[in-house]
């Protein structure tokens, strides 16, 4: 079988969680993969500053994120950026590729993908390229016309790809690559309480300090919830969490996790879901057809997954941390507004096909096979 090389980053979790099901999904199949974390293997100065910058960024100064984020969004600023990362890591980046001469890459992160468009351009690689849009609205840096298909969570991204120059027949809409245990109906278990109306905390792998807000009008809320928490890698979080909210209300159940594998079954578990609007996240809360509320957000990206789930009925946007009982109030006494929200997510999930990205990543592997893959410079 064929060698595939699969970059990511580690700015927040979802581009490694999707690098790594694709890793898994074709590992089975028989391939050798190999998962590369761009900024981990080329500039430790690099990898310092842009994933530091980024938590401090997203963590404490989320407005400035925002702005950046639709800054680099335009073309010309877009460019000198991509060029000053190209020129900081492609001669690493070549190097890796070429040790490796794989069949075909994939990419979950749009980093690499100025980088390989030079590497091409230069006439140093045929190696099929799939990039997979790991939001809801392509951002400029996925734009190139070196990418052989692009890989989209639905329609609606495959058409922001479109808007932007992107060539229709690139583009696939076949969704988020997520882990396949979010595909299957776990076996009935644990809680038996069915009187609570339960509540899925989420914020992202990182934690979000927001969720305390969340959970602090969420436990006084009048009806008997059960509310499950996940605080990620934010240990502190959970720390706070345990020793100001754990046994202070009779009438509430309250679980806390920290980061946990298990997610699949806590989604499966709850009646709705309050999060950030990750493009993974929201992927799997799709596919596990839990609704789903948004409370806070990471401006940027976050704003247009918020903004696409609003649209189609699958998500409520909430404002403001004290609007969060009224939701779920609404929620609670009007059932079929839950059924209806449900029904919009089985809709956009019958997109979802882990086969049919494995069968496109197969096809480009044998189209390209007597290719001589990479060229010495």
């Amino acid at each position: 079988m064929g060698k595939i090389l699969i970059f990511t980053a580690s700015t927040g979790g979802g581009h490694n969680q999707a690098a790594s099901s694709l890793g898994r999904e074709f590992s089975q199949k028989g391939y050798k993969v190999k998962k590369i974390d761009i900024l981990k293997e080329t500039s430790k100065i690099l990898e310092i500053l842009i994933e530091d910058g980024y938590k401090v960024l997203i963590n404490r100064l989320p407005k400035i994120y925002g702005k950046l984020y639709k800054i680099s969004d335009k073309q010309r600023i877009n460019k000198y950026i991509t060029r000053l990362f190209t020129k900081a890591c492609y001669s690493k980046i070549y190097q890796i590729i070429k040790s490796y001469s794989p069949d075909l890459i994939i990419s979950t992160h749009p980093f690499i993908i100025n980088i390989i468009d030079r590497i091409k351009c230069e006439g140093l690689l045929k190696t099929p390229f799939i990039s997979i849009v790991t939001d809801y609205e392509a951002h400029q840096t996925y734009i190139s016309n070196k990418v052989d298909a692009y890989i989209t969570a639905n329609k609606y991204t495959a058409n922001s790809l479109i808007k932007k120059g992107v060539d229709k027949s690139k583009v696939y809409p076949f969704g988020i690559p997520i882990e396949r245990k979010f595909l299957e109906k776990p076996p009935k278990q644990i809680i038996n309480d069915n009187s609570k109306f339960r509540i899925l905390l989420m914020g992202g792998s990182l934690g979000m300090r927001n969720m305390k807000k969340v959970l602090n009008y969420l436990i006084k809320n009048n009806n008997p919830l059960e509310i499950i928490v996940v605080c990620g890698k934010n240990d502190v979080l959970k720390r706070s969490i345990e020793k100001n909210f754990i046994k202070k209300y009779s009438d509430k159940k309250l679980v806390v996790y920290g980061f946990t594998k298990k997610i699949h079954e806590l989604m499966e578990l709850c009646d709705v879901i309050i999060t950030k609007p990750g493009g993974l996240t929201i992927s799997e809360a799709i596919v596990k057809n839990i609704p789903i509320i948004i409370p806070y957000l990471i401006p940027g990206q976050e704003q247009e997954n918020a903004q696409f789930l609003v649209k189609s009925g699958v998500a409520i946007k909430v404002d403001k941390a004290k609007e969060i009982n009224s939701i779920i109030d609404c929620l609670i006494n009007n059932p079929e507004k839950l059924e209806k929200m449900k029904l919009n997510m089985k809709k956009l999930s019958c997109q979802y096909s882990i086969e049919k990205i494995i069968e496109l990543g197969e096809y480009f592997i044998l189209r390209n096979k007597n290719n001589k893959r990479v060229i010495n410079k």
